[in-house]
């Protein structure tokens, strides 16, 4: 699509703040209003509609994008996104440990365990650890627990969460990022502990490295939109 606007600039109206261009506001793909819950991420949408050239280029406008899917999909699917969200719960990468070599599994526990016991403290969630891939029901209390954090969270934030926990596997670190306890660059190796195991021992593949920093730019992305919301 051409860009067919001069002019971007923000509006405040109706408890929100929109975004026009040439002074016409700007529609969601649903033809909803775009009206975003601060001033701050309306000043990044701006800044996106702003940076764009002769051709508008949708890809390159991330935080508008998590936005509209805020309000075009999580709104109207709510109950499904808190589902999906909170299922990681149940199978939680933190959870899952290697039963072999003991020097894997005491990295898994060094860099695992301390956030188990964070989720047990903050959210009275205590997991149980497993050896290996088989599935272990978790206590339903617990799973109760980190399904009402989800529940709390609005729109916006749900539309970030479920790009981190899906690019994640983890519940745990993603939430450790919503309440700000850590920072990605902190944890990012932690969430990719067991490939980075392997690289450690048979070498670096430059296919899966690439993968790993296409994953590590959406989660990064995803959660510079739950900061600005």
């Amino acid at each position: 699509m051409k860009r067919f606007y001069k002019e971007v600039s923000v509006h405040a109206a109706d408890g929100g703040y929109a975004i026009l261009l040439d002074g016409k506001p700007v529609k969601t793909p649903m033809r909803r209003a775009l009206s975003l819950p601060n001033a701050h991420m309306a000043e990044a949408v701006k800044s996106e509609w702003d940076a764009q050239g002769e051709d508008i280029d949708p890809a390159s406008m991330v935080v508008t994008g998590f936005a509209n899917a805020a309000i075009d999909r999580v709104a109207d699917e709510r109950e499904t996104f808190v589902q999906n969200i909170a299922a990681y719960g149940e199978s939680d990468l933190l959870c899952y440990r290697a039963d072999s070599p003991d020097p894997l599994i005491e990295r898994q526990m060094r860099e695992w365990q301390p956030w188990l016991e964070w989720t047990e403290q903050n959210y009275d969630a205590a997991l149980i650890v497993v050896s290996g891939i088989m599935h272990k029901e978790q206590p339903k209390q617990s799973l109760l627990n980190l399904r009402k954090a989800v529940e709390a969270m609005n729109d916006f934030q749900l539309s970030a969460m479920a790009k981190m926990t899906h690019i994640s596997g983890s519940l745990i670190m993603s939430l450790a990022l919503y309440e700000g306890k850590t920072e990605i660059d902190a944890i990012w190796p932690a969430l990719c502990l067991d490939e980075l195991w392997q690289e450690e021992q048979w070498g670096a593949d430059s296919f899966a490295q690439k993968h790993r920093d296409d994953r590590y730019a959406d989660f990064k992305a995803a959660l510079d939109f739950l900061k600005l919301v």
